[in-house]
């Protein structure tokens, strides 16, 4: 089932980005070339135009954005608030509701399933830009209509101070800007964390870095606990370097949703991951990677049963923008150009 307001990942792919955003996109390609992804749908950017469409009869919202100064944190602050609150507050189009209710339905159909409700905005997780990070998730919803309220929450969080200060500092034109809501199966994870597929330290791109710890990767993403990291290589798939943390919480699912939980004494200082499925990460890194055409930063959660499963890929931007940058700045003298360059080598 797919019409102008929702589509399932099977049916999307990064090709659609202006209609799905980074994260649907990029979950979309992966489930289409075969990797192990929680099922789930995309509520598209025509659902969050519609939206806006109703909210802008009634008083100016974009064009308020647009006039805004990054550096005024009072006036942004103020601004925020209320455009969250309008978007957030404000009931969503019956056309808009019928088909996100339609399509969690079928998502559920074998009964009551926890889902994610994660923003995907149009200009995150771009080659030339980190958005990551700015706009909201929601972990383990349960009720259609509590969906319903996340997804409008998703749509108000690119009304954030961060996130209207970052692209206002980008020159990201607000007419441009717009948000898809991913809606996807939870897993309940065992183990749960993040995979770079060129090191983020040093920008190797011989090795893979994975960090992880027990329970769902939100606490690893937050900061809340210090995961394990490991160094292996990305051909010979040699093991060479293990700090293993002490992990002394873990976030689960809980009757309100995700809950933190102290870690068993028994398994605080164990490694969270198998050298096996350190070896199976690896494997799906290099495919990711291989599809991407270039270095990826891969969310993973590993099943109580001992299947891995992909939440989200994004090109990795730290070192890409590092290589990027020119080596010095362009002048109008192109002799003084070459003696900045090799001004300072002796």
């Amino acid at each position: 089932m797919t019409d102008s307001h929702v589509g399932w990942f099977k049916d999307v792919g990064l090709a659609q980005r202006t209609q799905v955003g980074g994260k649907g996109g990029s979950l979309g390609e992966l489930t289409c070339a075969g990797h192990p992804v929680p099922p789930g749908f995309v509520v598209k950017t025509a659902a969050f135009e519609r939206h806006i469409e109703v909210l802008e009869r009634e008083a100016p919202l974009r064009a308020e954005v647009a006039k805004l100064d990054p550096d005024d944190l009072d006036a942004l602050r103020a601004a925020c608030d209320a455009l969250r609150t309008r978007v957030e507050r404000s009931p969503l189009p019956p056309d808009v509701e019928q088909a996100v209710l339609a399509a969690h339905a079928v998502l559920c159909r074998d009964g009551a399933v926890p889902v994610a409700v994660r923003s995907s905005a149009t200009t995150e997780d771009a080659a030339d830009a980190s958005f990551a990070g700015l706009q909201d998730t929601y972990l383990w919803v349960r009720e259609a209509q509590d969906v319903l309220h996340k997804v409008r929450s998703c749509w108000a969080s690119l009304y954030s101070v961060d996130s209207v200060a970052y692209r206002l500092r980008k020159n990201f034109p607000e007419a441009e800007v717009a948000m898809a809501v991913v809606v996807q199966t939870m897993v309940d994870a065992r183990t749960a964390g993040v995979m770079f597929t060129r090191s983020p330290t040093t920008g190797d791109r011989s090795v893979i870095t994975i960090e992880g710890a027990w329970g769902l990767g939100s606490a690893v993403v937050s900061g809340e606990v210090t995961p394990d990291r490991w160094v292996v290589g990305k051909i010979t798939g040699e093991i060479t370097r293990r700090d293993i943390s002490p992990k002394l919480i873990r976030h689960v699912p809980g009757a309100a949703g995700v809950e933190e939980q102290p870690v068993p004494e028994d398994i605080r200082s164990q490694p969270s991951l198998s050298d096996q499925e350190l070896q199976e990460l690896r494997g799906v890194g290099r495919a990711v990677e291989r599809h991407y055409g270039c270095p990826q930063d891969i969310e993973w959660a590993v099943d109580k049963n001992g299947r891995i499963q992909l939440l989200q890929s994004r090109p990795e931007t730290v070192w890409a923008l590092k290589q990027a940058a020119p080596v010095a700045r362009a002048t109008e003298d192109p002799l003084r150009h070459v003696m900045t360059i090799f001004g300072g080598r002796r």
